[in-house]
């Protein structure tokens, strides 16, 4: 099913992640491709891997989709990474925007939709060039940001960009107003979230829509109604245990267990 809104491109970031973080990838993509139609634009950005080596690791994807390497931040933004930054952090921001004329749609690669959620719809139906898409969240993880990003609890699983955004000088604000070193993810997603929600409060995707799919507490090991957030699958080893068993077999049964499904919806 495709729509019949404006243009639209979509994007992914993916790395040197689990298997199953790339066989959630190739069901992501499918997904969106279903949805979206042929008209949209699609692209995968690469770090740490060669970008051909990325695509034969994803499996049979339709060709329209683009694999390209990952670029470097802007300076403005390189400079608030430090050398002992974690592994990932910014992976999400190089490049900034690759469709800055389109509606942009940023999905992280352990999320999956098979139907076009409502409140996604209705963010690009509406048009409003100054208002930002995030997701919803069952936990609040804001790291260094957190004071900035007001009261709902949000992650950038799902972002939205409208045409003609400046994503780079909207982080760059909120870095003048509070200059904290991006030291993990949770302060990459707090920037962002701060970011995008400062000139305007941002539409939200439910997890009523699309759930946080996990065994862990508060997540929950359910799909939502138009798509699943499987996040944690891109770890190769979670380093802890969930009721005296690994926690990554625990994350990792939960994925089996909806990937035929999956695979049928977005089929």
């Amino acid at each position: 099913m495709s729509t019949n809104l404006s243009p639209i491109g979509i994007r992914w970031t993916i790395g040197a992640v689990s298997e199953r973080g790339f066989q959630a990838l190739r069901l992501s993509i499918l997904g969106a491709r279903k949805i979206f139609g042929p008209s949209a634009a699609y692209a995968v950005v690469v770090n740490t891997l060669n970008p051909a080596d990325a695509r034969a690791r994803a499996g049979d994807i339709p060709p329209e989709v683009e694999w390209l390497p990952a670029g470097d931040l802007p300076d403005g933004l390189a400079r608030f990474l430090g050398p002992d930054m974690a592994e990932g952090v910014a992976w999400k921001l190089a490049p900034l925007r690759l469709f800055p004329d389109r509606w942009e749609v940023a999905l992280d690669n352990d999320l999956i939709l098979w139907d076009l959620p409502p409140s996604l719809g209705t963010w690009l139906a509406d048009g409003d060039r100054a208002r930002c898409l995030l997701a919803e969240d069952v936990e609040r993880a804001h790291g260094a940001f957190d004071h900035l990003c007001g009261p709902d609890n949000l992650n950038t699983g799902i972002r939205g960009f409208p045409p003609g955004f400046d994503l780079e000088s909207a982080l760059l604000a909120i870095l003048r107003q509070h200059p904290a070193p991006l030291s993990g993810e949770l302060d990459e997603q707090g920037l962002q979230v701060a970011a995008l929600q400062k000139q305007k409060t941002p539409a939200v995707v439910r997890t009523a829509e699309v759930s946080i799919c996990s065994p862990f507490w508060p997540k929950k090991p359910e799909l939502g109604s138009h798509g699943a957030h499987f996040v944690g699958l891109n770890a190769r080893n979670l380093p802890w245990d969930w009721y005296g068993r690994p926690a990554s077999d625990c994350q990792n049964e939960n994925f089996d267990r909806w990937a035929p499904e999956m695979a049928r919806r977005v089929a």
